[in-house]
Parts: structure tokens; C-alpha cells; sequence
């Protein structure tokens, strides 16, 4: 028994060993196939999903849904790879894509949207799938001009934006039989595991080269290498650009400098026939318009007798916006696209009943949360009065800390929405300031409009320099062992007349670039930066040198008879 037992323990090592020799001749094998040329295949990892979704040769990670006209894509594609403005509103399940010519909003169920203030059909309505949204591809195509690829055997998608370019190419093996087939490798390298292998003359997109290689892709999908000598290059697809023509209100400015004057309307209607006369002002701005309640109710002052007068005149007429200035008011009336809404189909009706040739916008004392709703209203706006052929501006501060008054406005996509954005670069010293100073000094005002040109990248022909035909006496009474600094604010007529009451000779203070007075009443200091001929021209010299879009003036009733004539040298 135990000679049994000892033959089968040989036997049973002899087949370990002949097993190790087997494996080692597996791997041996391996290692040459891998060194001499990789016949082995891998499958895409995107094989398994229904609908992938690629752009520029790469998985998006997005699935479509359905096909054809009733395809679906996910709202986060469009966002992440198309526009990060689509907004989507969750408690009434909207979506708003706004660009500069079309403001198209749907809701999930529904296969009826709105176009520019138009009803508008769907080719599908959007869905909740999964606890995503899903958007038709059409809506997607018309409003951003993109192309799609749907290959019907795969299932692969094929996005292209507006305006992508990909050269086309064809598969060719100039050295060997016309029916030999080429590797479509997983990288770049004769090593590496291929895709498929592709027949002669079959077309492809080639989205990059590296090396001697191109990075391609089939209409089914299929993306991977083939080396450079098996590609011959065709002729490049270009995607047309989306449609951004200028309108004729536009139009009618490019190049053209704005000469604007802002005209204050409070409890009376100004009476043109007592005006000075304005020569040059090629835009008046009167305070009009102002949202009022939470709802969005828009309250108007509109005069057609003082429209009639400006077009009589040669002048445009930009009717204003304001929030009320109340913050809360502005949180309310901004938080819903139907509030917005609300707004933007008054102003644009308020526009046509009373002949307006454009709307300026004026919204201050605004919550820096609210912010992004501001720029919302903005994006919506815009189409709108570009629909009816109207301009629009709006008025924005210098940059600051201050929460209230500037912190909320997100310069940098204004200046893209917008036709105008009018920098009010006023109030450096303001009404309740601690320390008397200029309303505006030239360098302060400077580093005001260069700060918005260069850091939130706004064309500078876009730009209007907001000048204050206003300066403030400031008066420094002794209190207690200390200075008590108060202002009051005045025109260039008043002004004027202080200097001759009192006797004044202004004199130049060039770290301000403005004229400056002192003088002692009842034993008070007063103190006054003097907006004038000198300071007006000085202004007007800048926006000049900066290649600003033109000027605007706050406003008409604090100017003197020659600050028009001074003004008017922006257009020569």
C-alpha cells in the first residue's frame, strides 16, 4: 500500500509540473501576439447603451431618448455643452432658453411652447425621465443651430454645435489588396486593442491628430486611431454659424457714439417748449417706467407729446426701468419666469403703444442673491426688443463692495445681453458720505470704465461713461471736537451762482482734473468739486480715448446752457 500511495503522489506531480509548463507557454504566447501585432478585440465601453450621446469624437456620458423628430436629450447636456444659460425652473417645471434672438420657454407635458411671444409647437414635449429632463432636439437645433447624427443601427448620437468645423476623410490601404481591412485602435499605438476593423473607402470625421495618427470616428459611432498613411483626407464639414445679424435699431448705432441725457420725471411732466436748447443729445432717457409690486405690475408716466417733441428733434427716446429701488420688491417680482414675464410683455407693449425706440434699465438697492435673476430678466428682455426693433440699456455702477449697489450686477454677461451698459460713474463721494470730496474725479472715473473693460472683458464700444451734470456743497461743521461732514447737492446753475454770490475764483486741482471752490458761511466750511465747462470736456475727452459707445448724462434739469455744446464734441 504505501508503494501505491508514493507512485500516485509522482503521478500527481508530473501533472503539476506538465500544467506549469503549459501556463508558462500560455503567457510566452501571450507576450509575442502582444509584441508582434495585437489581433485581439475590445468592444467601446459604450456598447450596451441605447443612445449615446458624443461630441468631438468623445462620450458625452449623456443618453438620448427615442429617435428621429421625437428625439429627447438631457437639459444637462444642453447646459453643460451648449448654453449654461438654459434655465430651468423647478416648481413650475419650465424651461427658458433665451439667446440675442429668440426667448423660447416650454414645460414638462406640454407640446406647446411660446417663440418670441408666439405660440409654438413641439415636435415632442419635454419629459421628467428618471428625475431628469429631457428636451426635444429639435427645439435644441432651431434655437442653437446644432447638428445632429443619429446612426440607426448603433443608436450612437452625433452632436455637432454651430459653427464646429471636422474634416472629413475616407479609409484607404494604399499597399495592400482593395479588400483589406483596417484596425480602428483603442489608442494610439500598433499595441493597443482595436475597436473594429474597418473596410476600404469607408468615411469618417477626423477630430484630431496625434502623432502619426488620427483620432476618428464612424457614423455608427465608433471612435478610435488609424495611422495618417491609411486616411485620406476629404473635405471639412462646417456647421453654419447661428443667425446673430444686427437689427436695423443696431444697426443704425454701430459706430455711431451715443449722446445721451437722462431726464428725471417725478410728480410733473417736464414741458419741452421751456427746455435749453440740447445740441448733439441724440438720445433722451426719461424716467418712466417702474415695476411696483411684487406680481410685476409695471407703472407708467409715459408722455406721447414728449415723444413727438424728441423725434421732432432727431432724438431717440430709451424709456427707463426702475425696481422702485426696493430690494424686496425686486426679489419677488424677479423670482418666476411668469413674473418676468409679466414684465417684459408690459415694457415691450408700453414701447409700441407710445413709439419708444428703445428701453433702458434701471435697477438699483438689489440683494446680491437676486443677482443672477437681474441678468435672467436681462437674457429675456433682450429678444423681445430685438423682435420689435427696440434698443436696450442698462444702467450699472462702478465696481465695489457694496452688497446693495453693485455687488449684484454680473457685468460681464450684461455686457454680452445688452446693446448698452451705462456705467453711472457718479457718487464717488455720495450724498451721506463721511468725507467731503468730487462727485466724480477723472481718475477715479477712469479706473471706473477701464476696471469694467478689462476684468469683465465688455467691448468698449459698448460701454457708455455716465456723467453727473450734478456736484454736492459740502458742508464741515465743528461738533464736539470733531468734523461733522453733511452734502447737498446741486446743479451747474446753482453752482454758478454760489461762485458769483460769494466771489469765488474756482482754481484747478489736478488730482481731481476738476475745478475747486472754498468758502466760510455763518462759520461753516463749504466745499464744492465743480462740475463744469473745464470737467465736462475733460469727460468727454476720455470716452474718446477709451473708444467708448458714447456719453449719458444725469440729467438735463442740473446742466447749464453750455454743457450741451461741450457734450457734443463726443461726435466730433
Amino acid at each position: 500500500m504505501a508503494r501505491n500511495h508514493s507512485r500516485r503522489r509522482r503521478k500527481r506531480s508530473r501533472f503539476k509540473g506538465a500544467a506549469s509548463l503549459l501556463l508558462f507557454a500560455a503567457i510566452i504566447c501571450a507576450i509575442t501576439v502582444v509584441w508582434f501585432g495585437n489581433p485581439l478585440h475590445e468592444k467601446p465601453d459604450w456598447q450596451g447603451s441605447v443612445r449615446p450621446i458624443f461630441m468631438q469624437g468623445k462620450l458625452t456620458g449623456y443618453e438620448a431618448q427615442s429617435s428621429g423628430k421625437n428625439m429627447l436629450i438631457p437639459l444637462k447636456l444642453v447646459q453643460s455643452k451648449i448654453d449654461p444659460t438654459v434655465r430651468y425652473e423647478d416648481d413650475s417645471q419650465t424651461v427658458i432658453m433665451a439667446t440675442r434672438q429668440s426667448l423660447l420657454y416650454m414645460k414638462v407635458s406640454k407640446a406647446q411652447g411660446e417663440l418670441n411671444g408666439k405660440t409654438y409647437a413641439l415636435s415632442v414635449a419635454p419629459q421628467v425621465i428618471s428625475g431628469e429632463v429631457y428636451i426635444p432636439i429639435e427645439t435644441v437645433r432651431e434655437v442653437y443651430g446644432v447638428s445632429i447624427h443619429e446612426d440607426p443601427v448603433t443608436g450612437a448620437v452625433i452632436l455637432m454645435k454651430a459653427g464646429e468645423k471636422v474634416r472629413l476623410g475616407s479609409v484607404e490601404k494604399k499597399d495592400g489588396p482593395q479588400d483589406a481591412r483596417i484596425a480602428l485602435r483603442k489608442e494610439a499605438s500598433s499595441l493597443s486593442f482595436i475597436l473594429t476593423d474597418i473596410s476600404q473607402r469607408t468615411k469618417v470625421r477626423i477630430w484630431s491628430k496625434q502623432g502619426d495618427w488620427y483620432f476618428v470616428q464612424l457614423d455608427n459611432g465608433y471612435a478610435g486611431y488609424i495611422k495618417s498613411d491609411h486616411i485620406a483626407e476629404g473635405e471639412e464639414l462646417v456647421i453654419p454659424s447661428a443667425k446673430d445679424d444686427l437689427s436695423i435699431s443696431e444697426k443704425h448705432w454701430e459706430g455711431r457714439p451715443v449722446n445721451l441725457a437722462w431726464e428725471a420725471v417725478y410728480n410733473r411732466r417736464p414741458d419741452p417748449s421751456k427746455f435749453d436748447p440740447m445740441p448733439g443729445v441724440n438720445v433722451v432717457s426719461p424716467t418712466w417706467f417702474s415695476v411696483v409690486d411684487h406680481e410685476g405690475t409695471v407703472e407708467s408716466k409715459a408722455d406721447p407729446a414728449y415723444v413727438s417733441w424728441a423725434h421732432r428733434k432727431g432724438m431717440e427716446v430709451w424709456g427707463l426701468l426702475s425696481n422702485s429701488f426696493n430690494p424686496e420688491l425686486t426679489t419677488e417680482a424677479l423670482s418666476t419666469f411668469e413674473r418676468r414675464k409679466a414684465i417684459v410683455d408690459q415694457m415691450i407693449s408700453l414701447a409700441l403703444e407710445n413709439d419708444l425706440d428703445g428701453i433702458n434699465i434701471d435697477f438699483e438697492n438689489v440683494h446680491t442673491k437676486d443677482g443672477p435673476n437681474v441678468t435672467q430678466f436681462l437674457r429675456e428682455l433682450k429678444p423681445m426688443a430685438r423682435e420689435h426693433d427696440l434698443i436696450l440699456s442698462i444702467d450699472v455702477t462702478p465696481k465695489s463692495q457694496s452688497e446693495m449697489w453693485s455687488a449684484f450686477l454680473d457685468r460681464k454677461s450684461l455686457g454680452t445681453i445688452t446693446d448698452y451698459l451705462m456705467v453711472m460713474a457718479y457718487d464717488e463721494h455720495w450724498a451721506a458720505s463721511p468725507k467731503a470730496g468730487s462727485v466724480a474725479s477723472l481718475p477715479w472715473t477712469e479706473a471706473s470704465i477701464k476696471r469694467i473693460i478689462q476684468e469683465d472683458e465688455v467691448p468698449p464700444q459698448k460701454v457708455v461713461l455716465g456723467i453727473p451734470l450734478y456736484t454736492r456743497v459740502w458742508s464741515e461743521t465743528p461738533k464736539e471736537g470733531k468734523i461733522k461732514v453733511t452734502s447737498k447737492s446741486l446743479g451747474m446753475k446753482s453752482a454758478a451762482g454760489i461762485i458769483a454770490e460769494f466771489k469765488l475764483k474756482p482754481k484747478f486741482r489736478a488730482a481731481e482734473g476738476q475745478n475747486y471752490v472754498e468758502y466760510i458761511e455763518d462759520g461753516v466750511v463749504k466745499k464744492i468739486w465743480l462740475e463744469d465747462q473745464v470737467s465736462l470736456k475733460a469727460r468727454v475727452e476720455l470716452a474718446k480715448s477709451l473708444r467708448l459707445g458714447g456719453i449719458g448724462a444725469w440729467n438735463r434739469t442740473f446742466a447749464d446752457e453750455n454743457a450741451w455744446v461741450t457734450l457734443k464734441k463726443i461726435s466730433e
